[in-house]
Order: C-alpha cells, then structure tokens, then sequence
C-alpha cells in the first residue's frame, strides 16, 4: 500500500507556471507507474500525464502535451508534474495517483478507475 500527499497548489496567473510534487510513503514507490489527474467542479476526473516506473515511459492528456511535463525522483519517492503556459482551463483539483505494475516500462490505461490509489489532492487556480 502506498499513501500519496499533493503539494505546490495554489492561484497563477494565465502563462504563468506551477510544480506539483506528489510524496509517496512506503519503500516500495518504485514498483508503482504513477499519474497525475485532474478535475473541475460539474466534470469528469481527466487524464493528465503518467510515468512508468523507471520513469522512461510518460504519456500526456491532448490539452497539456507540450505545456506540462512529469518526472519522478524514485529515491525521494516523489512525482512532480511541471505546468508551464497556464491557461483559466487548467483550474481544477490535481490529484496524484499510484499503480503498482510487473514492468520498467509499463503505463496503465488513461483512465482514474485504472490506479489504485490516490491523495487528497491539490487546487490549481489560474486566473487573469
């Protein structure tokens, strides 16, 4: 079992930028594929990025790939997600969330229902 904490939430400016960090517990952080989602008030959970256990697989949501990028540091057991060119359609909750899977490069489907567990989450709130 792993517990997830989000971090470096907060209000932005449109273009401005974010990191969001995701502390994993436990030593086992790196058997996990980890992702980061996201949701808005009245909307569905939304794929964001994820990243496979060794960190050289990732894959991105259409609306971010070439704005965010997501990495991981294994030995600290902590995910990041870097949110570059922030747009009012970003705002929303983020969400870290874990996967344990069999291989270095595995990446689960892009869907919440496909991770097992996931933090509290953390408010992004870009604004003119």
């Amino acid at each position: 079992q792993v517990q997830l904490v989000e971090s470096g939430g907060g209000l932005v400016q449109i273009g401005g930028s974010l990191r969001l960090s995701c502390a994993a517990s436990g030593r086992t952080f790196s058997r996990y594929a980890m992702g980061w989602f996201r949701q808005a008030p009245g909307k569905e959970r939304e794929f964001v990025a994820a990243i496979s256990r060794g960190g050289s697989s990732t894959n991105y949501g259409d609306s971010v790939k070439g704005r965010f990028t997501i990495s991981r540091d294994n030995a600290k057991t902590t995910v990041y997600l870097q949110m570059n060119g922030l747009k009012p359609e970003d705002t929303a909750v983020y969400y870290c969330q874990a996967r344990s899977v069999a291989h270095q490069t595995e990446l689960p489907p892009i869907t919440a229902a496909s991770y097992y567990y996931w933090g509290q989450g953390t408010q992004v709130t870009v604004s003119s």
